[in-house]
């Protein structure tokens, strides 16, 4: 697997400058011969993993594979903005049939396309970039044929969107088209909520509450569904998830409003303020560090810095000097840096 390639390149690259370290401070001391042994089997190891996987040896092959990634992304969505200023500026003069044949051929062309950009480039870029492309003409392709016969919209089409995301992620390993399956079916879970709620579902964004759940049953998935063949998808399962939770939360934290709660507005505020910014952050962190999942901990703290910023706005801002209002957040930020690495060192020791 790609992942596990990698992981075995950074760790001879990491050796390797160990290496020189104890030998500069007069730690170790190898022979000749030892030496470049060493370094003949690394270099004999690094070009098979870039042989066989097309892996990363160097930081700056990493800082490039990081600019190669970007540029995919917002390349497709370049493409995207095109295809749909296309249509918007041409679709009309389009006869019906015509229109039915693009519709159609969109999504088919791309499809193919990301079957064999994938089999000639392991990096999988243009792959990932074919891939959105199939995914936004799939979009469109039931959008637009909504409208020309008529089809009453339905929340399905977001579970269709889904499903045809998670295809392709698994079929060829992308990870951001499994990210962009997941939010489709959050998204559907949201707008099914509302229809059972007795709300319209189109409005399913004007209640944060119906996404929760759905992040919940995603952020469980990788618990229930292993991935042998594809281990760098949990953690996006977990961090999608996990940011269908986090963001409904911070939202009625704030705007208590927007709750199916029939309590009062500061009430609600104050109990997702509880619940979510100090229990469930709390929470995450510690499954985050227990299990390992670095995206998991990451994103919590994060979450958790968030909220609490945004309630001294909330408390301070209007009647506190703006210089004590920013000394306290300073000081906050101090309190949260002894916390945590508190919190690490406690790690730390129970790691040894």
């Amino acid at each position: 697997m790609k992942a596990e390639a990698q992981r075995r390149a950074d760790r001879i690259r990491a050796f390797r400058e160990e290496l020189r370290e104890l030998e500069a401070q007069g730690v170790l001391a190898l022979t000749a011969e030892q030496r470049a042994a060493l370094l003949a089997h690394h270099d004999e190891r690094l070009r098979e993993l870039a042989r066989l996987f097309d892996v990363d040896t160097t930081e700056a092959q990493k800082s490039l594979s990081w600019g190669m990634r970007i540029a995919s992304f917002l390349g497709a969505l370049a493409f995207c903005a095109a295809a749909y200023f296309f249509f918007y500026r041409f679709w009309g003069h389009l006869s019906t049939s015509a229109q039915v044949v693009i519709l159609i051929a969109g999504p088919l062309a791309f499809t193919l396309a990301t079957h064999y950009a994938a089999r000639l480039e392991r990096t999988l870029y243009f792959a990932s970039l074919a891939a959105l492309l199939a995914l936004a003409c799939f979009v469109l392709n039931l959008a637009v044929l909504g409208s020309i016969f008529n089809i009453t919209p339905t929340p399905n089409a977001l579970l269709v969107w889904s499903a045809f995301a998670l295809v392709l992620a698994y079929a060829y390993g992308l990870r951001l088209l499994l990210a962009g399956g997941i939010l489709c079916f959050i998204g559907f879970m949201g707008a099914t909520t509302a229809g059972w709620r007795g709300i319209y579902w189109f409005t399913f964004l004007e209640r944060p509450e119906n996404f929760i759940i759905a992040g919940l049953l995603v952020f469980c998935v990788p618990l229930l569904v292993r991935h042998p063949l594809h281990p760098e998808f949990p953690p996006v399962y977990r961090l999608v998830g996990l940011l269908g939770i986090f963001l409904p939360v911070l939202i009625l934290a704030n705007w208590g409003e927007s709750s199916y709660l029939l309590l009062d507005d500061e009430v609600i505020e104050g109990g997702y303020q509880v619940a979510g910014g100090l229990v469930l952050s709390s929470l995450a962190i510690w499954v985050g560090i227990r299990k390992g999942w670095g995206e998991v901990t990451h994103l919590s703290c994060s979450f958790f810095v968030i909220l609490l910023f945004m309630k001294f706005f909330d408390w301070w801002w209007d009647w506190m000097p703006k210089y004590l209002f920013f000394l306290i957040l300073g000081l906050a930020a101090v309190v949260i840096l002894v916390l945590l690495k508190r919190l690490r060192a406690l790690t730390l020791r129970r790691a040894s």
